[in-house]
């Protein structure tokens, strides 16, 4: 009972330094909701390091705890949960370069209180796998068409049409986050957020959902979700023009620009705060920059405009198919990661790497799995291969066999390299690691006897880190012929049905 209350005071503590510190910015002097909701969200996404991770890193993350496949409405512990940050937060350090090393620790925690926080006030110390899902890929980096695309994912069904019970579900979930900032009477849950989205006699697919939710302006209950984004875009964004309130040289992101007032330019900290000066008023109806460009070019574009005969604006996203491509079943090419027990995952997550004892039994276990992973593409390569041998009763004329044949050995002796290869990249993993492993095995005790065992063991640790970004590469590698791998076996299912179709006509008598 000690140790539970001494944790949820420093919960507390952490949550209140987290608001504390976002007050400390003044962003409750913005005057507009929409940029103080998204200047709030910004703020707690890079102090939570989530700006450095996208949508792909999620996914990825949720999969190694086998949560993709779990029920939404199942509730996850705080354990869980927390093994699930550990997993992104720690991938992330392993991605950035030794210079730009974040604090994991730090930034797990203050995920974690800000999630309950916002989706468990209560205190039960529960969050269903829906929010979690929702909230990672609300708040973490990367472009909003990919983001839109997993939540859309998330609400439809397998015809791919958007099941509106569980976009309802989305917008509970979602404007959680803004009321988390206390700007829940702006953009707080109501039930006509659902219907003021799209009619529910319509249809919705991916398209339309993109469509909506990218136009301008978006649903007036998520229209800080795209200005979140923007935020991200122009925050390093540069205009060499001096500010008509504050005099500012330069200006940083956003730029505005009255309609009435001759050469009145603001940047975003006057505009948001309402500040205003001479003859401009706030009332004055403003235009947002988001980039800079000289006269001379503004010039060129509108002549290059007034000359085409076609119109110049892209389209908001690229056309999806209505129906949804099916995944290749990969279940037993690639295994997912077994689900440890989640004591184990902390543990691992806390132990150092560098002259772990635990290292030698994980790089065992990964070994043995990518072993096992081999051995599974060599059968499933087998027997698509059986597979695709012509059958004797299937009547056909000798160029199409012999083409036939050809074709299918040539992929065949593809998919044979692809496989050597890997094998190749295995061996060499497996080199690696017997490496890794007498390269940690001298002790600082008797370095600091022998000052020669001293510079031995900086040059071991030195060629402990060139192994680790060997080992690195040469996974990125084999994820690659993975990918390559996944796209023969597609391209030898989909010469099955054509043979399959235009064997037909043979048949007949």
């Amino acid at each position: 009972m000690i140790e539970d209350s001494g944790k949820r005071g420093n919960t507390m503590a952490e949550r209140r330094q987290l608001f504390a510190e976002m007050r400390a910015q003044d962003l409750d002097r913005i005057r507009l909701s929409t940029y103080r909701t998204a200047c709030k969200l910004r703020f707690v996404q890079k102090k939570c390091n989530l700006h450095l991770v996208d949508i792909w890193n999620v996914i990825e993350a949720l999969r190694e705890n086998a949560l993709n496949n779990l029920d939404p409405n199942i509730e996850l512990n705080v354990a869980r949960l927390e093994a699930v940050l550990s997993t992104i937060f720690y991938q992330l350090n392993k991605r950035m370069p030794t210079t730009h090393q974040i604090l994991v620790e730090q930034s797990i925690s203050l995920l974690l209180n800000f999630l309950l926080a916002a989706f468990d006030p209560e205190g039960h110390g529960k969050i269903s796998v829906f929010a979690v899902k929702m909230a990672l890929a609300t708040l973490c980096g990367g472009k909003i068409m990919d983001k839109l695309r997993y939540i859309f994912s998330m609400i439809s069904d397998s015809s791919g049409v958007m099941v509106y019970g569980r976009y309802d579900q989305f917008l509970r979930e979602v404007l959680k986050l803004p009321t988390a900032v206390f700007e829940g009477p702006s953009f707080g849950y109501t039930e006509q957020s659902a219907r003021s989205c799209f009619s529910q006699q319509k249809k919705v697919t991916l398209n339309g959902f993109l469509d909506t939710l990218m136009s301008d302006p978006p649903p007036q209950c998520l229209v800080w979700l795209p200005l979140l984004h923007r935020l991200a875009n122009v925050e390093n964004v540069f205009h060499p023009v001096e500010c008509s309130y504050c005099h500012s040289e330069s200006m940083m992101g956003f730029r505005y620009r009255c309609q009435q007032c001759h050469n009145y330019q603001l940047c975003q900290n006057c505009f948001w705060r309402g500040h205003a000066g001479g003859s401009h008023s706030n009332q004055h109806q403003m235009k947002e920059y988001t980039s800079w460009k000289s006269p001379a070019k503004k010039l060129t574009n509108a002549l290059s405009k007034s000359l085409s005969c076609a119109s110049s604006r892209e389209p908001l996203h690229p056309m999806f198919p209505d129906q949804p491509e099916k995944p290749l079943n990969l279940a037993h090419i690639v295994p997912p990661r077994p689900v440890t027990s989640m004591n184990d995952t902390l543990f691992s997550h806390s132990v150092p790497s560098s002259g772990s004892p635990f290292i030698t039994r994980s790089m065992l276990e990964s070994s043995n799995r990518l072993d096992e992973e081999h051995r599974l593409i060599a059968r499933y390569a087998a027997r698509l291969a059986a597979e695709s041998t012509p059958s004797p009763t299937q009547q056909r004329s000798a160029p199409d066999i012999s083409f036939t044949i050809d074709a299918n050995k040539q992929q065949r002796q593809l998919i044979a390299e692809l496989e050597n290869k890997n094998r190749e990249i295995l061996q060499e993993i497996q080199r690696l690691r017997l490496e890794h492993e007498q390269a940690s095995q001298p002790t600082p005790e008797k370095a600091q006897q022998n000052p020669t065992l001293l510079a031995e063991l900086r040059l071991l640790r030195q060629r402990k880190d060139e192994l680790e970004q060997r080992m690195s590469a040469l996974q990125e590698s084999r994820r690659e012929l993975m990918v390559q791998l996944e796209g023969l076996m597609k391209l030898l299912k989909e010469e099955e049905l054509k043979q399959g179709v235009s064997y037909v006509p043979y048949c007949r008598s």
